[in-house]
């Protein structure tokens, strides 16, 4: 925004530039900034149509040739206002643009197109009857009727396209030309695809439905979609024809037309019209998300144009914001007025109101329908919502931009112009500048919106605009709602709560509020002081913040660390008093870690923030409120399980399992069961044997049982690990520490996997060699393993993500890892543990394939462990709980590839599963519940 009056324009002459004025960095004053060498000039005749390119005009301001055979003097020129000057940098606008609407028409084509197809493929009967029905009242129609309209739409659908070809050309519009003839093309390009489809590899009914004889020749079938109409149809879309409202009612004319007369002279059905009309509808949009849409943003000249049009005399225009701000808020001029006060104007065009289409469209999706506002708006209602909003908001006695003028520019963007304000956002506002005057100032701001019901929707630092005087105006008001509910009302709240609290600190932030709206409206926003809540650009902040807290933790454990160990260099000492004392020096250490860790442990800021609210009102709810409709990992696992359970349902219908139990070896089952059970002392074993600390072994394996009831509903790399964290608490050891021995012991757990992965897939592909060469698939393994690690290392954005997901993981493994090496015993029960854990899940494996192959199968005990390894590898990947559907694939799979007939693996990877995962699950429960009474949970 500027903040500068407009100098007077009287004494500029024509050839001089008037030079912009921007605002200082203080907020205080204004200077000149060096003007463009080449200011645009804009020339906009009247009955121009809006959007079109401007005819070149004389320039009015040469004067007339001198009249010859008389000397000349040069006289002093006039001093005029010049009025045609766009100030700042007008960015090049590309010459196209990719609108998501187009993508998102092509999308809904393809899905109405499937649907219609299935529909003619299944509901034959009904196709058929409708069918009928239609050609039984259409041939009701008098003879006069259907000549007239036989020849009306075969003569219109040849003159329509070319009539608004032409129209369009007189416009020097020859780009939407351009894309309607190539739409027309590739639209019949795929209309002779689907002939072909359906002549040859369609299903009868679709055949049926498409299709029928010919009323020249019944021996002939009519085509299934309409080789002309369908190309028709793209280009008319594809040129815009629907955008303009005549046409556009020429346009249904036509086809209507169409339609009746060749349903009633026979020579298509129902289902044809309307693939014929998804066809073109589709491809045109395709091709316009293609090669894109011609760019028809309005330029400052256009501005200049659309601001005389609505009565103003402007004299420039200066550009006010650029970059992301603009695409979130639209393009802002400061335009200055040959007679009156400057003015701020906002364009908004398609493109700027498509930004963040794709993310707002996944939020309505995910959250409660309250807490979204729409993602699909025309560009009218966009105006017609952000002047709603404007007036009422001044109506309220808020502090607010006031509107004066809206108009159209063009087709395909609109202006909202407003009074000059003036001043600078709270963001560009040293942090000493935000007084708790301010604060409290745009409380009441707030307040007198809340008052009325209006929700403003977007409380930032960049909405909250300080003038010179120090007045607090609300700004951004185009993502607001009128009578706004309680939860969203609450959601502002917590908004503004943020947004202060991140540049005041939470006290100051929460007293400004307290003191305004007063201690309840403040306590009942406590629900909605949550992440998904807040703004997309607050939510990116407190991430920000977070990774840099974790950073500040990370460097003064290590800066600990280090201390310690100069300390202990500095005073070391030699015999058995020496390694007394280095033990003493490493339980001094250990300590020293963790009362750095808890000296540089900071709290979150919402977390401070309820913190000085419940202070304030310690009865306030603190329960967060459920905003999300569906957690994103809720859809990923129902979409995967859906198609797991698809795949395995139509593979266990190909099986007879009847017979199987019939000729299943009951004594490999008992032995399957056996070494099911023995795998929770195993998983026990591998977990305290990273806990220095003693911890009961019995309510370890229990607590190992009750992980078979949490696998059920959480993936196996998540529940697992809450749950032992949890135990370990619960059993005395201090939380960093519970942390530290469950990363301790994955990361021992991955590095043993990937170790026995490696062996023993050497070890299969020798097995059947002379020599110990390994086979081929561990080589293009380790390849693959190689190339992935490359990459990951060479792409920065890749080696920050993997290097911060480890650390954060792995934080105090290497300090817990001192501790335990000072009992080797525990390293050796931690190891053991891991190993007899895998060696327990193989062997049931094995003997799985035991007891229902018999002597007919023959695997060796290394494939089966390749094959068990790989499949857990697979399942701690799958989003689905306990990795069901993926584990199943990915053993029966590599269990065809060793030569194990599928009607054999797929139930002995059943009989698996179900000793291993879903038998467990009861007994789970049973230790979940008693470990929770007992408080060990």
């Amino acid at each position: 925004m500027r903040s500068d009056e407009p100098d007077s324009s009287a004494g500029v002459s024509p050839g001089e530039e008037r030079p912009a004025r921007h605002e200082d960095a203080d907020g205080t004053g204004a200077s000149p900034v060096p003007p463009r060498k080449t200011p645009v000039r804009e020339h906009a005749p009247p009955g121009q149509e809006p959007g079109d390119a401007p005819p070149e005009q004389e320039d009015p301001s040469r004067a007339a040739p001198p009249v010859s055979g008389a000397h000349q003097v040069p006289a002093p020129e006039p001093e005029v206002v010049h009025a045609d000057q766009v100030e700042g940098d007008e960015p090049l606008l590309p010459a196209r643009v990719h609108r998501p609407y187009d993508l998102l028409r092509l999308c809904l084509g393809v899905l109405v197109l499937a649907i219609v197809l299935g529909i003619a493929a299944v509901a034959h009967g009904t196709t058929s009857g409708l069918e009928q029905d239609i050609n039984r009242g259409t041939g009701e129609a008098p003879d006069l009727l259907i000549k007239f309209a036989g020849l009306a739409s075969s003569i219109a659908v040849l003159l329509v396209p070319v009539a608004f070809a032409i129209e369009r050309l007189v416009k020097r519009d020859g780009l939407r030309i351009a894309d309607g003839v190539l739409a027309a093309v590739l639209a019949h390009g795929v209309t002779l695809a689907t002939d072909l489809w359906v002549a040859d590899s369609a299903p009868q009914s679709i055949k049926d439905a498409l299709t029928q004889p010919s009323p020249a020749d019944v021996h002939v079938l009519t085509d299934p979609v309409h080789g002309y109409l369908a190309p028709v149809i793209a280009y008319m879309t594809a040129v815009g024809m629907s955008r303009r409202p005549r046409w556009r009612v020429v346009l249904w004319v036509v086809l209507l037309l169409d339609a009746f007369a060749m349903l009633v002279v026979g020579y298509t059905t129902p289902f044809s019209i309307v693939v014929t009309v998804l066809i073109g509808w589709s491809v045109a949009y395709g091709t316009l998300y293609a090669v894109g849409s011609p760019n028809v943003r309005p330029t400052g000249r256009t501005l200049l144009a659309g601001l005389r049009h609505v009565g103003f005399r402007p004299v420039s225009a200066a550009r006010a914001a650029d970059g992301s701000e603009e695409l979130e808020r639209g393009r802002q001029y400061f335009v200055t007025l040959e007679d009156g006060p400057p003015l701020d104007v906002t364009v908004v065009d398609r493109e700027q109101q498509a930004h963040g289409f794709y993310y707002r469209a996944w939020r309505r999706l995910t959250l409660r329908t309250v807490t979204t506002g729409r993602s699909l708006q025309t560009l009218r209602q966009a105006l017609e919502q952000e002047a709603l909003l404007a007036y009422a908001a001044i109506a309220a006695g808020a502090n607010a931009p006031r509107l004066i003028a809206t108009s159209e520019l063009g087709p395909d963007a609109v202006m909202l112009v407003y009074e000059h304000t003036g001043g600078r956002s709270l963001d560009a506002l040293p942090d000493e500048a935000i007084t708790d005057a301010l604060m409290r100032d745009t409380w009441r701001q707030v307040q007198a919106l809340q008052s009325r019901r209006i929700a403003h929707r977007r409380l930032t630092g960049e909405a909250i605009l300080v003038n010179q005087a120090g007045t607090v105006i609300l700004t951004d008001l185009r993502g607001g709602e009128i009578a706004a509910g309680d939860l969203v009302l609450r959601m502002d709240v917590s908004q503004l709560l943020t947004t202060f609290g991140l540049r005041a600190g939470a006290e100051r932030a929460v007293a400004a509020a307290v003191g305004v709206l007063g201690p309840d409206k403040i306590a009942d926003a406590l629900p909605l002081l949550q992440p998904i809540a807040l703004s997309r650009s607050t939510r990116a902040t407190l991430r920000r913040l977070s990774r840099e807290r974790a950073q500040r933790e990370r460097e003064a454990v290590l800066a600990a660390s280090e201390a310690r160990k100069t300390a202990r260099a500095e005073a070391g000492e030699s015999g058995e008093s020496g390694r007394k004392a280095a033990r003493a020096e490493k339980q001094a250490e250990k300590r020293a870690l963790d009362e750095a860790m808890d000296e540089a442990r900071e709290e979150d800021l919402l977390t401070q923030i309820r913190h000085e609210v419940l202070r304030i009102r310690p009865q306030a709810p603190v329960e967060p409120a459920r905003l999300e409709r569906i957690r994103p990992r809720t859809l990923v696992t129902f979409i995967a399980g859906a198609i797991a359970a698809y795949f395995l349902l139509v593979q266990l219908s190909k099986i007879d399992f009847q017979e199987i139990v019939h000729n299943a070896q009951w004594g490999w089952v008992a032995g399957a069961a056996a070494f099911s059970a023995l795998s929770y002392v195993a998983a026990a074993m591998s977990l305290l044997g990273f806990v220095p600390e003693r911890v009961p072994w019995p309510r370890a394996i229990a607590a190992q049982v009750a992980g078979s009831f949490v696998k059920v509903v959480a993936p196996p790399a998540v529940g697992g690990l809450a749950l032992n964290t949890r135990f370990l608490q619960r059993a005395g050891v201090r939380p960093g520490l519970a942390v530290a021995s469950v990363g301790a012991s994955q990361l021992f757990g991955l590095a043993s996997h990937i170790l026995l992965l490696l062996l023993f897939g050497y070890l299969t592909g020798t097995e059947n060699a002379p020599t110990l060469s390994p086979s081929r698939t561990v080589i293009a393994g380790l390849l693959t393993a190689a190339v992935l690690v490359l990459v990951v290392t060479a792409v920065p954005f890749l080696r920050r993500f993997v290097v911060t997901r480890v650390r954060s993981l792995f934080a105090g493994v290497v300090p817990r890892m001192l501790d335990v090496l000072q009992r080797p015993s525990k390293l050796l029960t931690g190891i053991g543990g891991m190993l007899a854990l895998t060696a327990c899940f193989v062997l049931c494996l094995d003997a799985s394939v035991r007891a229902l192959g018999g002597s007919s199968t023959h695997v060796s005990l290394a494939s089966v462990a390749v094959v068990f390894l790989a499949g857990n590898a697979v399942g701690s990947a799958a989003p689905t709980p306990g990795g069901v559907g993926a584990v199943e694939g990915a053993l029966s799979g590599a269990l065809a590839l060793l030569g194990v007939p599928f009607s054999i693996g797929l139930p002995a990877v059943i009989l698996f599963r179900l000793l291993t995962f879903w038998l467990p699950v009861l007994p789970g429960w049973i230790c979940f519940n008693q470990l929770t009474k007992k408080g060990a949970l």
